[in-house]
């Protein structure tokens, strides 16, 4: 069981790949889409060896008797065990527990597991076993490097716009912000600029979240806005012990949401994670911290720091300490010179007033109808082709705010002195690339005129 669809598809994505040498003879089936009860009872009916599903969707099939595992079942995995318990899947997981035969094996897993959840975990859990991997929860040393940048809200989107402009971030980079609505915001200021990202929305389907990331990771795009803080766009949906506990499908639909990026979906080769808003607690830079230096690979995570954030910042400083080994340890000042990039702040001041909330509401509705198209009524014509999928992009420019065409190029006149030199080669290559692509189609321009004989022109006059 996982706590998101999307995690559940990379779970069965894995097995299946596992498996791939075995054949027919291990059987993985995902019930975690919502699919009509036809389409579950047609992937149980060929009895699979391993299932999974979210918590409601597996109460679901257990109740109407799609599937029965009182015999079976031999072991139950939960992945992300704390966010599953701590935003209120108890009801699910007891209905649930009541179909599992008495004897089988549970196990939890997640990156983090809080004291807050004992109670649930021996619900599930009879004498358990605590394993600790030796490695720590984050990358340490100079594999990882944390960065901050003290800025205030109407400076963030200045400094963000000039570091990818000037190439400071190379390679892909994950942006995390505190809700949807921000994700729009920040995608319509930066196409303002010509720099082109996708949105990870949990509003969209979950076919389309998928191929998303897909692309993400095979390089498609270099730039994925994100947001894993939910709860601060719907605080109705805060667990309070003091207020009423929201239903099993509030609590579903914001936990799906809630999970789908920072927790435990598998981006590769992330060279960045921005924090453009800073985490609201430590667990949550834990998570998105982990989208990077993965692996053997490097990697850095940038945050931006606002006054009121400094004891939360503080916090995470005290954990990265203790991480390692090294009481002074603390986040590197991002080496960035307000007064060299003025000029930059007055176009994104500018460009980020523009943005309203009706043009963020257009956004939300343009991007929402698009998808769906794509992801139904193309369906079948995807399945037939399958290669003509991977031309399908989801960075394209939404148009919901008026675009200057200009402020997509940098005037050499605003380019700080020091990163001139590397701004001329950017330019360079950018050139070479462009000429190249013009001959490119010249040539082929020419070689598809019928009236050229042996690249003799006989139309032409003279």
């Amino acid at each position: 069981m996982a706590p998101s669809q999307d995690l559940c598809h990379q779970i069965a994505k894995v097995f299946a790949s596992l498996t791939y040498s075995c054949g027919p003879l291990i059987r993985v089936a995902d019930l975690s889409s919502k699919e009509e009860k036809a389409t579950h009872r047609h992937l149980l009916a060929e009895r699979p060896d391993i299932v999974v599903s979210t918590p409601g969707r597996l109460r679901t099939v257990l109740a109407d008797g799609t599937l029965n595992v009182r015999e079976s079942l031999r072991c139950v995995t939960i992945d992300e065990a704390d966010l599953m318990f701590t935003f209120g899947f108890e009801k699910d997981l007891k209905e649930v527990l009541k179909h599992f035969p008495p004897v089988h094996q549970s196990v939890l897993c997640s990156a983090t597991l809080e004291e807050d959840v004992t109670q649930m975990k021996k619900m599930v859990l009879r004498n358990p076993v605590i394993l600790k991997l030796e490695e720590p929860q984050l990358a340490v040393g100079t594999q990882l490097t944390h960065y901050q940048i003290e800025a205030e809200e109407v400076d963030k989107a200045a400094i963000l716009y000039t570091v990818l402009k000037l190439k400071l971030i190379q390679g892909k980079c994950i942006i995390f912000v505190k809700s949807v609505d921000r994700c729009y915001r920040l995608k319509l200021f930066l196409e303002q600029f010509g720099i082109r990202s996708c949105i990870l929305n949990s509003e969209l389907p979950i076919k389309i979240r998928c191929h998303t990331v897909h692309q993400f990771n095979q390089g498609s795009y270099d730039i994925i806005i994100a947001s894993d803080e939910l709860m601060a766009e719907n605080p109705a949906l805060v667990k309070k012990k003091s207020d009423k506990k929201p239903s099993t499908k509030q609590l579903l639909q914001q936990t799906e949401a809630e999970s789908s990026v920072s927790r435990g979906i598998d981006f590769q080769c992330v060279s960045c994670v921005v924090n453009f808003d800073f985490p609201s607690d430590l667990n949550s830079y834990i998570h998105r911290a982990g989208r990077t230096a993965r692996g053997q690979n490097n990697g850095s995570v940038l945050s931006f720091v606002g006054i009121e954030e400094l004891e939360l910042k503080r916090n995470v400083e005290e954990f990265l300490q203790t991480l390692s080994n090294d009481a002074e340890f603390s986040m590197k000042d991002f080496n960035f010179n307000f007064d060299e990039v003025e000029a930059f702040r007055y176009r994104a001041k500018d460009a980020w007033r523009a943005i309203t909330k009706i043009s963020i509401r257009e956004a939300r509705i343009k991007e929402l109808k698009m998808e769906i198209f794509n992801s139904e009524k193309l369906k079948s014509f995807f399945e037939e082709n399958p290669r003509d999928l991977q031309t399908l992009r989801h960075d394209r420019p939404l148009h919901t705010v008026h675009v200057q065409e200009h402020l997509g190029d940098v005037p050499e006149y605003l380019v700080p002195a020091a990163l001139k030199p590397m701004v001329d080669i950017m330019n360079a290559k950018r050139k070479k690339k462009m000429s190249e692509k013009y001959a490119a189609a010249k040539k082929r321009a020419k070689s598809d005129n019928p009236l050229l004989v042996n690249g003799i022109d006989y139309m032409k006059k003279g």
